[in-house]
């Protein structure tokens, strides 16, 4: 049984690497309790369904990862770490843009299209659903989110700032008002709405909005 003693600077199991003879199993069990933790959460998801999912022993998961709850964070983390890898880097696209409004549009819009992506709310619903008992999933989530958007967001508009393009006193604070008027409010809807949907042109036509909002507050006049 696994040494409960390694978890990562989020509080996330550090599950040694499997043995090449053990790399198919160790991936039969990661994908079957994806599969049965995003179905029904923490607690309805057993060792049993998972094990019999992933046609191995119930031993042999306990062997590889420890217990159930050493299981979910290590797989549950996993898929966090993972979740924007596909997204692009949007500095240079922001800052080398003749058209600023198109880019920022772009960018946005790309944005909200991953997080309305069936996949990535299914994630999201569990994390929220699972947050009070297992804290450290949430804050992985919030630091993966802001890393691959709001933080490069964040020196393009101070880049900005500095070439007079735009005029941010604090660009944090203008940062997260942007995100807020193009992704959130779909985000949020989706979340929580299963049932709610918008067409690509729809969801262009409100991050435009956002975009022309946060551009009548900063962009200097020309």
């Amino acid at each position: 049984m696994n040494d409960d003693s390694g978890y990562d600077e989020y509080g996330i199991p550090v599950i040694p690497e499997a043995v090449s003879s053990s790399q198919a199993k160790r991936r039969a069990i990661t994908d079957a309790a994806i599969a049965e933790f995003l179905a029904g959460g923490y607690s309805a998801a057993s060792v049993d369904a998972i094990a019999s999912r992933a046609a191995v022993s119930k031993p042999t998961v306990y062997k590889h990862f420890g217990s159930k709850e050493r299981l979910f964070l290590a797989v549950i983390g996993g898929v966090l770490n993972n979740a924007y890898a596909d997204l692009q880097p949007c500095g240079a696209t922001v800052t080398e843009a003749a058209d600023l409004r198109a880019a920022l549009v772009r960018v946005q819009a790309d944005w909200a299209r991953l997080q309305l992506s069936d996949g990535l709310l299914s994630l999201r619903r569990l994390v929220i659903g699972e947050v009070e008992r297992f804290p450290q999933l949430g804050r992985l989530w919030y630091r993966r989110g802001y890393a691959a958007m709001n933080a490069p967001l964040v020196d393009a508009v101070r880049e900005l700032d500095a070439r007079g393009r735009l005029v941010v006193p604090d660009v944090e604070r203008a940062v997260t008002q942007l995100v807020a008027v193009t992704v959130s409010v779909p985000q949020l809807a989706k979340t929580f709405d299963p049932g709610y949907a918008l067409t690509d042109a729809e969801l262009v036509a409100l991050v435009t909005d956002g975009v022309d909002m946060f551009l009548a507050r900063y962009a200097v006049a020309v």
